[in-house]
């Protein structure tokens, strides 16, 4: 039990909570400190200094208070919930349930320490904890529809469908008159309930509950795409059509519409007969209104030979005499099938002959529309060419520069200029070319940033930054950059890394990754406010969608691309710790001598930086740095990631980017390939046995794949310790890539024979007949030479093969006989420029 206080320190002790709600810190602890003059020992108070201590970022003090106090009264419930929230406060969620726990048993009627309670139950997804603590709440506080919502939101998550709908239901029935029909909250639950249903399988019962509730629903749009749904399910076609049709006389550009439509009449794309049915009818919607888009884009996706050509007629023209930027772009799907595009690129074509530009045949147009129409086809051509499926990139550069001469003002000309050149490989060019285009439109955010990017891929970080800071605020702390992470401005953070990382900054790469690992971190942790939230507001649908996104939340693009580049370099530290240290890794090829003359000068430059940087944060520390909310921000105490890359145990700390990619991307091959090399390193056979099949079942004749099986093979057969028999059986069970009897180097010829025209392959069994025999080098190099002369090789493949020739340690004269053959076909590749 709390330890009593008298009426006067009683009173101080209830402002000392007041204090710390309103966050009025200073007096709070002044309070505090009356109180604690009186009775040092007073458990409560000593928790809500600690709590208050904690609120001003003075963590550890308020942890060592916070213990004292439960050693001064271990039967207060206050001291345990402050202790739960201290934990909470710094994301140790699991110590933070244990401590309320201990709370709940000494006052197990505190509204508060079960709510907090709740809360990180659902953070943690610990479903039947949170359906425990939720019907306590509900049995306490069950006048709160909130309280009946998060108990049936708590049996949905975890599982148990038939509950849930019996828990509202529960609800329903308790209340004495209908809600009125402006009760946003009833109607959300409502239409909660009905998806609930429909989950449950029972499509029948949903809809017949949907219709129950449909005029008074206040969500019209979900109620009408759900009736359509339910209908076509249960093959109710001809009122499913209507339900589609009333739902594109709302929205006639959205496609799920047209395509539930198309299954409500059962119609066929495949089918001649349905294709004929399909035309009429999106002619039909066509024909209501001269700016409806989807209705004629969409039958290029089914019509095939001559009725293609013409409704593709038709449609370019019309986009390109309006002048519509957007037209390539909205089209290149098609691209996938080589009759369509060959179509297209004819048709194009014969624009650029015509005299008289216009959609009709026969009609004069004044000279306006003619020069629109004239540069929307160069500008269309210009993209054709560029585009990966239909390259000629002087084709693409040809129409660009007449479309350019036509209109040298156009931003998206100058943008795709740049990106021809970007595909030439010569990124130096295209940065200058963007930044032309930035320049005719400066107030354009959308070049602004593809200006920004260029700059990244040629190693401008300097200039990007200054580029993006045009558009941030830069008064905040950390400037331009600062206000980027702030803005959780991922994309920049990632190519700023990659970009470092093609430096050999190593460093300032594994910084912008961990800064993406902890954005995410941030996304996780932000759910937390609107488990409270979202069922006070109502909002049950969305709450519900997003406690499932966040289930999945590292499987996101980004988080990928930032996790594979980062577990990349820590492979790279184990390989050569010699990186971590930014004196000596340029160093390795100086004489000894020349090197310690070498590190004695990188030291006095060192000391002066620090020196400098020491002085910086003395003047700084005049006038604290503040984030965008205002609040002072915490110092970033490694802001070149030296600290990072200096670790002691790179493979263990690789581990954090590499397990959420196997857990949530399992399909990713390149995620399955690094955490081959993680693991074969680190001596876990299985898992490095398990990442290989894992890989094996996406592409069974990738060839990382085939490389890292065949190490696997020679690992298992020079194993200078006897696996212990368990391991020993499960890997002779599952690994059937390469069986034990097998000739390492014919499977090795074979595989090389069999992908003879795969620059990749042959990339990957060249390494292999290296690893296998290094005396057949000179060999090695001929052969990855002849890669240079397939007609599928690209210049990613090519610089791959360049790379190549770095791993083997090859000479000077190697490397230039490659580099000569390759300029040939790539002369503007900055990559195949001699120094």
């Amino acid at each position: 039990m709390p330890q009593p206080l008298a009426s006067k320190e009683n009173s101080l002790f209830r402002s000392v909570v007041k204090n710390y709600e309103s966050k009025q810190y200073k007096k709070g602890l002044k309070a505090a400190e009356q109180i604690l003059r009186k009775h040092p020992n007073h458990g409560d108070t000593q928790a809500m200094k600690a709590l208050i201590l904690n609120s001003q970022g003075q963590s550890e003090e308020a942890f060592a208070l916070a213990k004292i106090a439960l050693k001064s009264d271990m039967k207060s419930h206050v001291c345990w919930h402050v202790y739960g929230l201290l934990y909470r406060s710094v994301k140790n969620y699991e110590e933070a349930i244990k401590a309320y726990k201990f709370a709940l048993k000494i006052e197990p009627d505190s509204h508060n320490i079960l709510r907090d309670l709740a809360l990180l139950q659902i953070q943690m997804r610990d479903y039947q904890g949170y359906i425990q603590s939720r019907t306590l709440m509900l049995k306490a506080r069950s006048q709160l529809r909130q309280n009946w919502t998060a108990l049936a939101v708590a049996y949905h998550l975890a599982g148990d469908l038939k509950e849930t709908e019996n828990v509202l239901n529960t609800y329903e029935g308790t209340l004495k008159s209908p809600p009125p029909k402006s009760d946003i909250e009833h109607s959300e639950a409502c239409l909660y309930k009905n998806i609930v249903i429909a989950e449950s399988g029972d499509t029948e019962r949903a809809l017949e509950h949907l219709e129950s509730i449909m005029k008074s629903n206040l969500d019209r749009s979900a109620v009408m795409e759900m009736r359509a749904q339910y209908l076509l399910k249960l093959d109710r076609r001809e009122e499913a059509e209507k339900a589609y049709r009333a739902l594109l006389d709302r929205n006639n550009e959205y496609r799920k519409y047209y395509e539930g439509l198309e299954q409500a009449l059962g119609l066929d794309r495949s089918s001649e007969e349905s294709r004929q049915a399909l035309k009429e009818l999106y002619e039909s919607y066509a024909g209501k209104s001269d700016r409806v888009d989807a209705a004629r884009r969409i039958p290029l996706d089914f019509l095939e030979g001559e009725e293609f050509k013409t409704a593709a007629d038709h449609y370019l023209r019309r986009m390109l005499n309006k002048g519509v930027p957007s037209t390539f772009p909205n089209i290149k799907a098609l691209y996938a099938d080589p009759s369509k595009k060959a179509i297209i690129e004819e048709l194009a074509n014969d624009y650029t002959s015509e005299k008289k530009m216009n959609g009709s045949a026969g009609t004069q147009v004044n000279g306006e529309i003619s020069s629109r129409f004239e540069q929307s086809v160069l500008y269309f051509l210009a993209q054709h060419y560029n585009y990966h499926l239909s390259r000629d990139l002087k084709k693409a550069m040809d129409y660009i520069d007449q479309a350019i001469e036509l209109n040298p003002k156009s931003v998206d000309y100058h943008m795709t200029r740049a990106r021809i050149y970007k595909h030439y490989g010569n990124t130096k060019k295209a940065a200058e070319i963007m930044n032309h285009a930035r320049g005719l439109d400066e107030k354009d955010r959308y070049i602004n940033t593809k200006c920004a990017k260029y700059q990244l891929r040629n190693n401008e970080n300097e200039k990007a930054l200054k580029t993006m800071s045009k558009f941030t605020r830069n008064e905040t702390a950390g400037g331009p950059l600062g206000d980027l992470h702030d803005m959780q401005c991922m994309w920049y953070i990632t190519e700023d890394g990659e970009s470092y990382l093609r430096q050999g900054n190593i460093g300032l790469a594994l910084k912008r990754f961990s800064s993406i690992y902890d954005i995410f971190d941030i996304w996780q942790d932000d759910q937390f406010d609107f488990h409270s939230f979202s069922l006070r507001k109502g909002q049950v649908r969305a709450y519900v969608d997003m406690v499932r996104w966040e289930d999945h939340l590292r499987d996101h693009p980004f988080y990928a691309r930032a996790a594979i580049s980062a577990v990349k370099i820590y492979l790279m530290l184990f390989d050569k710790p010699q990186l971590a240290n930014s004196e000596e890794k340029n160093l390795e090829n100086l004489y000894p001598n020349e090197r310690k003359k070498a590190l004695k000068k990188a030291k006095k430059e060192q000391e002066k930086l620090e020196k400098a940087e020491a002085e910086k944060k003395a003047s700084a520390a005049k006038r604290p740095a503040t984030g965008a909310d205002g609040e002072p921000k915490k110092e970033d105490q490694d802001p070149k990631g030296v600290k990072l890359i200096q670790t002691r145990e790179p493979l263990d700390d690789s581990l954090k980017f590499l397990m959420p990619l196997l857990e949530f991307i399992p399909r990713n091959i390149e995620a399955q390939t690094l955490g081959f090399e993680v693991f074969i390193r680190r001596n876990k056979l299985l898992l490095a046995l398990k990442c290989l099949l894992a890989a094996a079942a996406v592409d069974p004749e990738h060839p990382t794949l085939h490389e890292q099986a065949i190490r696997f093979r020679r690992t298992l057969d020079s194993s200078s310790m006897q696996l212990p028999p368990p391991i020993s059986e499960v890997i002779d069970c599952h690994f059937k890539l390469i069986p034990a009897s097998t000739n390492i180097s014919a499977k090795n010829d074979e595989f090389l024979q069999k992908h003879a025209q795969s620059p990749l392959h042959v990339h990957a069994a060249l390494k292999v007949r290296q690893l296998l025999d290094p005396s057949k080098q000179a060999l090695n190099e001929k052969d990855l030479l002849a890669t240079l002369d397939l007609p599928s090789i690209s210049l990613d493949e090519a610089c791959a093969g360049l790379s190549l020739l770095d791993e083997w340690n090859s000479d000077r004269k190697a490397k230039d006989a490659y580099i000569d053959s390759a300029q040939k076909q790539w002369q503007e590749a900055e990559a195949f420029q001699k120094d």
